[in-house]
This record gives C-alpha cells, structure tokens and sequence, in this order.
C-alpha cells in the first residue's frame, strides 16, 4: 500500500507539471499558469477546493494569484474556504488575494475582508487596506468589519487606513469609536503620531464621538497632550468636541508629561 501511495504522488507532480505552463520568459517573474480543467481534477482528488489551494501554492508559491483566480473563478461560493487557505499558506499574499476576491464580486466585500483577516489577524490592516483600495465605495463596511474583528489591532489599522486616505482622517476615527468605543485614546494617539499637524481635527472628533463613554474623554485629552499637544491647544479642542471643564481639568492633570507641573484646580 505504501509503494502505491508513493506512486500516486509521484504520478500526480508529474500531472501538475505537465498541466502548467510558463506565462512569461522574464526568470525573474516566472509564474506558472494553471488550466481550469487541471484545477478541477485536482479538487476532485482532495475532495476540498480550499485544500487544493493550499497545496498548489505550496508548490507554486509565485503562482499564488493566479491560483486564487482560478479557485474563485471555478468555485466562487467556496470562496471563504479558498481566501483562509491562501492567506494562511502564504500571508504576505494577503493584499493580492482580497483585491482579487474583491474584483470579482463573487460576495459582499466585508464578508471577503472577514474571511481573510481570519485566516491570518497579524495582516488585517493590509487586508483591509488593499479591499479599500479595490472597492473605495465599501469604505466604511471594510472599516466596521476590520475593527470589529480585530478591536485590539484597531490603532494599526486606523493608521495604515489613514496614511492611505488622509482625506477621510475623521470619518476613518468616527467610523471606528462608534463601533469599538473603548479604544479611543489609542487610536488618537496612532493618528497624532503621524499627523501631529491634525491635532484639532482628531480631539475634537475623538472626543465628540466619545459623548457616551465619558470616562474615555480624559484618556483622549491625556493622551494628545503626551502626544506633545500643548495644553491650550487641547483645551480648544476637547472644548470644540464637547468636553466639560471637569473633564479637560481631569485630563491635563492626569497627563504623566503635566505631572512636573503645577496642576489645574478641580471645579
């Protein structure tokens, strides 16, 4: 039984082989491009599209686009199977394989998006930039679905996302305090560390977003002053958002970069 088990996988790298074919000269870029009928025999074998996937690109790892083009092609309701089994064999491939799965419109972007950061969490601001980038008008769902699966991750994202779209700066931090409100001082304290010249704009959405959790407002108002924000500027600001005076006084005096300072008087 061994022998024949030996044979039938020597019979079946010769198969592959010979079903796959150069599709450019440049050795440097070589990729090889896989015939649909092949792919469906192969699938047939293992009895699993996502395992035939994560077989092939163990193989063919500069193949892995064309791979999932063919997967989604041939098997697009097998698509969550298809994008764990891809992005687990090869992470890196993260970005490539969503804006592929995105393009074809095989399903809602946000279930694509979901599927992939389950297979491999440590990439879901890449994932979730790059299903952005191939569907600008899913922004906000790619957003919901990215911070809501990934909450401890979401400063990362809300960064990547922003330094990709700095237009969108305060939507991108609305958008992700509405749904993971606990994490506000982090992600103000990402955006100030890449757009310190955006300090109004952030303190003052942060903390107008921040209205239902209040304790979250003196973190924020800590937070930016830390940031290297000074304490007039946060004032204006947390006030421009709604913050009381209670509120900002708790803040700047909780700030360990005030506490050599004199301290502001409680109200």
């Amino acid at each position: 039984m061994y022998k024949n088990v030996c044979k039938a996988v020597v019979v079946s790298g010769c198969v592959l082989f010979s079903q796959l074919s150069y599709a450019t000269n440049d050795e440097s870029t070589a990729e090889w491009k896989i015939d649909h009928d092949f792919f469906k025999q192969q699938v047939q074998q293992s009895m699993s599209a996502g395992r035939t996937v994560r077989t092939l690109i163990g193989h063919y790892p500069q193949s892995v686009t064309g791979i999932v083009d063919v997967a989604l092609d041939l098997y697009p309701e097998q698509y969550k199977e298809i994008i764990h089994s891809a992005v687990s064999a090869q992470p890196y491939s993260a970005e490539d394989i969503v804006t592929i799965a995105v393009q074809k419109g095989i399903t809602q972007c946000e279930s694509i998006v979901e599927a992939a950061i389950r297979a491999e969490p440590s990439y879901v601001s890449f994932v979730a930039t790059a299903a952005a980038n191939a569907s600008p008008e899913d922004f906000d769902d790619i957003l919901r679905v990215a911070v809501m699966t990934e909450p401890d991750s979401a400063d990362k994202i809300v960064q990547l996302m922003a330094k990709s779209y700095p237009e969108k700066i305060a939507e991108i931090l609305s958008n992700t305090i509405k749904h993971v409100p606990l994490v506000g001082e982090y992600i103000v304290d990402a955006l100030l560390a890449i757009f310190p010249n955006k300090a109004e704009e952030v303190v003052s959405v942060a903390v107008r977003e921040s209205s239902l959790q209040r304790e979250q407002i003196q973190r924020i108002i800590s937070t930016a002053l830390d940031a290297g924000v000074n304490v007039e500027d946060v004032t204006r600001f947390a006030t421009m958002g709604g913050a009381t005076v209670d509120e900002i006084t708790a803040g700047v005096n909780s700030a360990p970069s005030q506490q050599d300072k004199q301290q502001i008087p409680q109200h």
